[in-house]
């Protein structure tokens, strides 16, 4: 269509469908479907809130080793209030052969498991479905990382809500997230480091423990530009600091690590 491309995602052959206009996945997604893939096991059901174009629940497919993604016991969902985005995600994982097991849903992350979401077109499959409370046993997201109307000026709507917490705060994707894990399942987050506090925060009022975090870096002399969180729903926060991630180990060049994510 107009304004699309299509991306090589670089693993077992998956492309992604984007539109320049709208928001485009960066290393935060890479690193947040690499950070998350800890939680797939047999028979799995994987939420990813904030879904944008599909990118976490697609990579994260592409990740699991082939007799498990043969024998389709994991299923992953994806929620994502842009119908364009929604629309193109779901063409990406028919193109890859993945709509089997990956699907995606339109609607607003805050009605997850407290109001149906659209499960197809309006007018081609019209059905909407809801998410039953305590049915996931692992949530992905790549939420808003700004706070306020800070940075809006000059932005498209569309990139605004995907950048800034417009539609959603760090306390809805708490919140949606606690909903929506089983007891003991883990939330999979990919954020800011300057936002650990109100991370910090949203996670205990929705009894979410935080269980580790690795911070990224750009370089090895240089501050975290990221975070990833693992929390999970019940039990007290016992953080887990893993050793640092650094993306590159010279201008342009990524490091050894970086590169098997791609590999």
């Amino acid at each position: 269509m107009a304004h699309e491309r299509i991306d090589d995602l670089q693993r077992n052959g998956c492309r992604i469908i984007q539109r320049p206009d709208l928001f485009c996945f960066g290393m935060d997604a890479v690193l947040l479907a690499y950070w998350a893939g800890a939680c797939v096991r047999r028979g799995s059901r994987v939420l990813d809130l904030c879904s944008g174009n599909g990118v976490v629940p697609i990579l994260m497919d592409a990740r699991l080793p082939d007799a498990l993604r043969a024998e389709g016991s994991v299923h992953f969902t994806g929620v994502e209030i842009n119908p364009a985005s929604v629309d193109m995600a779901r063409r990406s994982a028919a193109m890859n052969g993945q709509d089997g097991r990956i699907r995606f849903l339109e609607g607003d992350i805050r009605s997850v498991c407290r109001g149906k979401l659209a499960a197809g077109p309006a007018g081609q499959h019209g059905e909407m479905e809801e998410l039953l409370p305590g049915s996931f046993d692992c949530v992905t997201v790549n939420p808003p990382y700004m706070t306020g109307q800070g940075g809006l000026k000059g932005e498209s709507r569309d990139k605004a809500i995907a950048r800034h917490e417009v539609l959603c705060t760090i306390d809805d994707v708490a919140a949606s997230s606690a909903d929506a894990l089983k007891s003991g399942g883990h939330l999979y987050m990919v954020h800011r480091p300057h936002r650990l506090g109100d991370i910090f925060q949203a996670m205990e009022r929705h009894a979410l423990a935080v269980k580790g975090l690795r911070m990224v870096h750009p370089f090895s002399d240089r501050e975290a530009m990221m975070v990833l969180i693992d929390a999970a729903k019940g039990g007290r926060t016992y953080v887990r600091v893993e050793r640092p991630l650094v993306i590159y180990q010279e201008a342009g060049v990524y490091t050894e690590e970086v590169r098997a994510l791609y590999g």
